[in-house]
């Protein structure tokens, strides 16, 4: 049971919903209740960790600094490159650069090791933290050796999620990480917080995700949490270990969360001790009369396991309730994958799982930040091995096979020694290495109109490799890795972990710190600059980019019904093997939803380019512009709003934008998050103008016009652009659109202005 309180409240002395107002407020005036609900904000563990780290004197207006930083080598190259760009003398914080997203050698792009060697060359010379492949998926890196009460840490991957551990861990883009690096902050208004009370205990069977999904399925398509912090209390802290903990708080991102953060116990204190940081053990918990803007209550005692449908991890429903109502719902499914397939090929089908009533998916996973960890993987061992106890038992190549990747060396060590990998290759297991590849779509495609059961973070649509433009599809459920073994043992066909008698064992992870003190290259404060940074042949500089000039005109290049995804603005899987060149992954842009968005915006560069950079030439900037409901669903990669930048894109119009970090993106690439409330039925190919644009942002107004221009408006070349006259653009106005860019810093407008954060840093 998951139940939403959607107002304020205050909590008592055993963190439940105070049900009387405290000193009679109820009956006050507004100002002395709005005194009283500023005294219980102070009372969170929230405000205690924001207040730590807040260098504005303004709690309403945050400007923050974090403990720590944390990025992948899908994104690294562009941050680091942005910020040399930027004038990077040494990294002023601890910054850790992790190699556990990209497996891919090479696919027409940067050779994987020219990543890695040109990311070890910039810790030696800057003085970071390199953490070698396949040692530990970046968020297990942290929790392991960087997390504590506390502290913040910022990551350049949307699941940086630390939570459980006392630290606020928030996922951006590389923008916000590179202001970080040059001495500037995170700015941000304060944020909404939510109270989460967990009660109960899970039933042996249910696991982390079972919790997690059923918390995302309740609050992700409401916004319940967007862009809100959640801090997580209540006696059902007690009856979950660390590790279950940790897993259910690195999937708060699938909720829209901004941030998440826990009551900290012994539990807590005893991870820490063990993983040689006994001295960041603080003891977390909010006062009596703290306040929430909003409340989430978890009885864990009812929570079944659960499977997440495709194309999002709010598609969620206990298994129970699937198999009740299987063709129904994989009709729908179908129907949305075969709008996401656009007529490519054969219609996408997956009802073809169901036999004889029973659903049998083609592949089962269990990995990463969110799956790989000790205990789930224990778990998955004893499920399969009580079903050892038949003669015929084991997984049959012809049948559903199951693969692991631990999140890091550590565990896949104490795995080893204590006999659990053994058991898992006796029951036809198979172990990798400690990456992100299923979760990041690098690994494990799934072949044509298969299906994938997987305990990873995400199952967006490509994710897992899918080509729809080119008539392939397949899709991802997620569920616990509990309920994936029993899927596996129960010979393919989908079967809750609950529903079979096993035997759980309670086996603690010891934990190696040798591992790491040997094989992770600390070098903070240590930084040479006169070392050589390495820069293989496909790592690219960023290509010059234009501010605005006085007026704005915009051609769309495409426009869109629905959400557009981060992944389908820039896909995951093989496409990142173009990440560090800018031009090639920007020829990428949309191509798994819409082929002819990058051929439009390059079209509108070309005329554009030239002019845009020419001082001399006219007063208005011409550049592209993308239309949807709703932009940004996703990963905190940057790339989905560099690529715009890079392709000539100069704003977005949206309905909503879906999270905080995907429209700092666009901001700190130069591009206009305008929001309205219109209905927003602009075709591609249709020209817009917003007059004024640069008093616009220099006055620090907000909202704006956007005017359409009729059909008989047109560029056709470089020539009528420069000639162009703001007299000839004002005749062709068809209607208007009220449009608002929201709440933008005085920084934030600079940076539009300049065009990108890299010419803002430049001046």
């Amino acid at each position: 049971m998951v139940r939403l309180t959607d107002h304020g409240v205050f909590v008592n002395g055993n963190q439940e919903i105070s049900l009387e107002p405290p000193k009679d407020i109820a009956e006050a005036s507004a100002e002395v209740t709005e005194a009283y609900i500023e005294e219980g904000r102070k009372k969170t563990m929230s405000y205690r960790i924001l207040s730590k780290h807040n260098h504005s004197g303004d709690m309403k207006n945050l400007k923050l600094r974090f403990d720590s930083m944390v990025s992948p080598d899908n994104n690294y190259v562009n941050i680091l490159q942005t910020a040399r760009a930027a004038g990077l003398s040494e990294f002023r914080l601890p910054y850790v650069l992790s190699n556990c997203h990209n497996t891919l050698c090479a696919v027409g792009g940067t050779i994987l090791e020219d990543d890695h060697a040109f990311g070890l060359s910039n810790v030696k010379k800057y003085g970071g933290i390199f953490l070698p492949p396949y040692r530990g998926v970046l968020h297990q890196y942290m929790r392991e050796m960087m997390a504590g009460s506390e502290k913040m840490i910022l990551g350049s991957d949307s699941h940086t999620r630390y939570g459980a551990l006392g630290t606020m861990g928030i996922g951006e883009g590389g923008g916000e990480l590179v202001k970080q690096l040059v001495g500037h902050t995170y700015d941000i208004p304060y944020p909404k917080i939510i109270g989460v009370r967990l009660t109960g205990k899970p039933g042996p069977g249910v696991g982390p995700m079972d919790v997690a999904l059923s918390l995302i399925e309740k609050t992700f398509s409401n916004g319940f949490n967007k862009n809100n912090v959640l801090e997580f209390m209540g006696p059902g802290i007690r009856n979950i270990s660390m590790e279950f903990r940790m897993g259910i708080d690195v999937m708060t991102t699938e909720s829209a969360a901004l941030s998440s953060i826990w009551c900290t116990d012994e539990q807590t204190e005893e991870y820490l001790m063990e993983h040689g940081r006994a001295g960041d053990y603080k003891r977390l918990s909010p006062d009596r009369g703290a306040y929430y803007d909003r409340f989430i209550e978890i009885d864990m005692d009812t929570v079944e396991p659960m499977i997440a449908l495709p194309f999002h991890p709010s598609n969620a429903m206990s298994i129970r309730e699937f198999k009740a109502d299987m063709d129904r719902i994989l009709g729908e499914v179908e129907e949305d994958g075969n709008k996401i397939k656009g007529g490519a090929g054969k219609p996408f089908c997956i009802r073809q799982h169901v036999k004889s009533g029973e659903f049998y998916p083609d592949q089962a996973l269990v990995s990463g930040c969110a799956g790989g960890l000790f205990e789930n993987i224990v778990a998955v061992s004893d499920i399969l091995k009580s079903g050892m106890e038949n003669e015929t038992y084991g997984i049959k190549g012809q049948e559903l096979n199951l693969h692991v990747n631990p999140a890091s060396l550590p565990i896949m060590e104490d795995l080893m020694t204590r006999g659990i990998g053994s058991e898992l290759a006796l029951s036809g297991v198979t172990m990798r290495p400690c990456i992100c590849g299923p979760c990041f779509g690098v690994t494990d495609a799934p072949a044509n109109d298969q299906l994938s059961i997987r305990h990873v973070t995400r199952n967006y649509p490509n994710r897992e490799g899918s080509k729809p433009t080119q008539g392939q599809m397949s899709a991802v459920c997620l569920m616990d890795a509990r309920s994936i073994a029993a899927t596996v043992r129960n010979g393919g066909k989908l079967t809750a972990a609950t529903e079979l008698d096993v035997e759980y064992r309670n086996i603690k992870h010891n934990f190696n710190k040798n591992i790491y003190e040997k094989q992770v290259f600390y070098n903070f404060g240590h930084g040479d600059p006169d070392a050589e940074i390495v820069k293989g042949p496909n790592i690219a500089d960023w290509p010059e980019m234009a501010g605005l000039k006085t007026h704005l005109l915009l051609k769309v290049a495409g426009s869109y019904k629905g959400s557009v995804t981060t992944d389908e603005l820039i896909p995951s899987g093989e496409i990142s093997s173009y990440r560090s060149n800018p031009e090639k992954i920007s020829g990428y842009t949309m191509v798994s939803r819409d082929p002819q968005y990058v051929p439009a915006a390059k079209s509108v560069r070309t005329i554009s380019s030239r002019a845009n950079l020419d001082d001399g030439a006219n007063a208005i900037t011409f550049g592209s512009v993308m239309i949807s409901d709703q932009i940004g669903d996703g990963s905190s990669r940057e790339q989905a709003a560099s690529c715009q930048k890079v392709l000539g894109g100069f704003a977005n119009i949206a309905n909503e934008y879906s999270t905080k970090r995907y429209r700092s993106n666009l901001i700190n690439w130069g591009l206009l998050p305008l929001r309205t409330e219109e209905t927003l039925d602009i075709p591609a190919g249709s020209y817009l103008y917003i007059k004024d644009i640069r008093d616009i942002l220099k006055s620090g107004k907000s909202d704006l016009n956007v005017y359409v221009l009729d059909e008989g408006f047109e560029i056709k070349d470089e020539s009528e652009l420069i000639g162009l006259s703001t007299s000839n653009i004002e005749k062709h106005k068809k209607r208007c659109i009220k449009t608002t860019l929201d709440k933008l810093t005085e920084e934030e407008r600079d940076i539009i202005l300049s065009g990108s954060l890299i010419i803002y840093y430049r001046k």
